[in-house]
């Protein structure tokens, strides 16, 4: 019986894990807090929530492994401010929550070339929620530094879209790091941490999910 936060779910890789866990015969629950509802299920709990007024004392905090798939970029969220309200303090609020509730494995989805020290925005945000996550000392931390994702976005994103379809031509003769990651694939990786992940802190890079999509 395991019961699994996700935040996330309404994106390409949080509803492809939505997806796998509540296929698996090991979660008895997901918790997937959204801002807008999901299609119903049985062993889906979907409490409607607001990133500025996450509920500090709600019991479905409590779970035994959570998944983070958040993400967005500077475009959309409108502001440098904006983004890391979402990537860094939305993403580290849910985390600390469900530390504080017991959770003892947590796995994150950050970029590959996450760097506290970066003097760009997007890599910078992303190691320093690295940095901050890690110092919450779950027994089981996983980060997944993914490449240009691959899959079927609902928004319209044409720049991604041409890199897309550049990397899937030039895939064979790229480096492993250099390939797309398939949202399918680090959504495997995710609910696989989320169930099994061993002790300590693990990184899976770009070049890990490369060479796991082709198995």
């Amino acid at each position: 019986m395991t019961h699994i936060l996700l935040a996330g779910a309404t994106g390409l890789v949080g509803g492809a894990a939505l997806a796998r866990l509540l296929d698996d015969d090991r979660v008895t629950q997901v918790v997937a807090p959204t801002r807008r509802p999901l299609a119903p299920h049985p062993k889906l709990l979907n409490p409607l929530v607001d990133s500025r007024t996450l509920p500090r004392d709600a019991p479905w905090w409590t779970v035994d492994a959570a998944i983070c798939a958040l993400g967005t970029t500077r475009k959309k969220a409108g502001s440098a401010e904006a983004f890391r309200a979402v990537d860094h303090d939305y993403v580290l609020a849910i985390a600390a929550q469900v530390r504080r509730s017991g959770a003892r494995r947590f796995a994150l989805t950050s970029s590959m070339g996450a760097d506290s020290h970066s003097p760009f925005l997007y890599p910078r945000t992303k190691g320093e929620v690295e940095a901050a996550v890690r110092q919450l000392a779950f027994p089981s931390l996983t980060i997944l530094r993914p490449g240009l994702l691959g899959g079927d976005r609902t928004e319209h994103r044409p720049m991604e879209r041409i890199m897309g379809r550049l990397l899937r031509i030039a895939g064979p003769i790229l480096p492993a790091s250099a390939r797309i990651s398939p949202a399918a694939t680090v959504a495997q990786l995710l609910v696989a941490a989320a169930l099994d992940g061993q002790p300590g802190t693990h990184v899976i890079t770009a070049a890990d999910i490369a060479r796991a999509a082709v198995l």
